[in-house]
């Protein structure tokens, strides 16, 4: 098998892998974005062929596919070469998908997704209401979904509740919007000391990494952002560099995507200059912005289990509500 096609089918079987039910082509084409991979209904069919051949999928009556033990076993052992910049790929797809206009605030906008255990979500938003409170997530719109409710393209399961929080890739798709190329460099843990940032403690890089850093650091328990919020912890955070002669104008946008509830950047640099020990690119300036998952991993602190997923799916701007609007309720 060429590397090309290792890539498609790795891609196909985690997307088939992480429906609840069979996949058809269409959708699977839909998806294939998101991974970078442009495919049309004709050649995913070619492809899922070649896999039903394989014993890697197997056809249902519905005419759509589903995954066999020895698919999932290939999933798991998919070449290192090609998950790298996975993460990057869908950043990227994200960012352009998304169309958020700032004047209008409207359009679609890109979503984390956390699961509660529905006995836990009381409990969780009054841990997760002084981080929003602190600013230390992205912004302070949420969505919130029963069981049986439909977000993006999954179906929340039984006995649970789905928490949606804004991505910090949301901020790329805007600046994108208005002319403005970012980079994203890192996701990392983001030190603070008396409330205010002071250096990176770890580090990933998006274009190296098959799962979102910030997933990582959360399941590795890394974080202490329930101490942050009370003036020195550890938060997650990433690190973006923009072209240094846009500053001003990235300033501007980001003071109007705050207004719309999108939270700002903690710290913005000087052209060439390290930020917060970091060094960034020649004419560049570095901008750092809190991660969308903060108000979650300081719930997983407390010891309430939850399932997040960074930079998952699209939804409406309009379904958001603010966070403090829940907690009244």
């Amino acid at each position: 098998m060429t590397a090309d096609m290792e890539r498609k089918t790795s891609a196909i079987l985690r997307i088939i892998a992480e429906s609840s039910e069979p996949v058809g082509s269409k959708d699977i084409s839909d998806r294939l974005k998101e991974f970078g991979i442009d495919l049309t209904e004709r050649a995913v069919r070619y492809h899922l062929k070649i896999m039903d051949e394989q014993k890697l999928t197997e056809s249902t009556w519905k005419e759509g596919r589903t995954i066999t033990k020895m698919g999932k076993e290939e999933l798991a052992n998919a070449w290192v070469s090609e998950k790298v910049g996975l993460v990057s790929s869908r950043i990227e797809s994200k960012a352009y998908l998304m169309d958020f206009d700032l004047n209008t605030k409207s359009g679609k906008v890109i979503l984390n997704i956390s699961l509660f255990n529905k006995n836990d979500f009381k409990g969780a938003l009054k841990i997760m209401r002084d981080v929003f409170k602190k600013k230390l997530g992205m912004g302070d719109r949420v969505l919130v979904a029963e069981a049986g409710e439909e977000v993006g393209d999954m179906v929340v399961p039984q006995g649970k509740i789905c928490f949606g929080s804004l991505c910090t890739i949301n901020l790329n798709g805007i600046l994108l919007k208005h002319s403005i190329p970012l980079d994203s460099k890192f996701g990392g843990i983001l030190q603070i000391e008396k409330g205010k940032p002071l250096r990176f403690t770890d580090l990933i890089r998006y274009s190296g990494s098959t799962l979102d850093p910030h997933e990582i650091f959360i399941r590795s328990k890394m974080t202490s952002v329930r101490d942050a919020v009370k003036g020195s912890g550890k938060i997650l955070a990433g690190l973006r560099e923009i072209p240094a002669v846009s500053k001003q104008d990235v300033e501007s946008v980001l003071e109007k995507a705050e207004a719309a509830g999108f939270g700002g950047a903690l710290y913005i640099g000087k052209e060439e200059e390290p930020v917060l020990g970091m060094p960034v690119g020649i004419e560049k300036v570095g901008l750092v912005v809190p991660g969308g998952l903060n108000p979650v991993a300081a719930c997983e602190e407390c010891g309430i289990k939850t399932e997040s997923k960074a930079l998952v799916t699209l939804v409406e701007y309009n379904r958001l509500k603010k966070f403090n609007e829940l907690i009244k309720r």
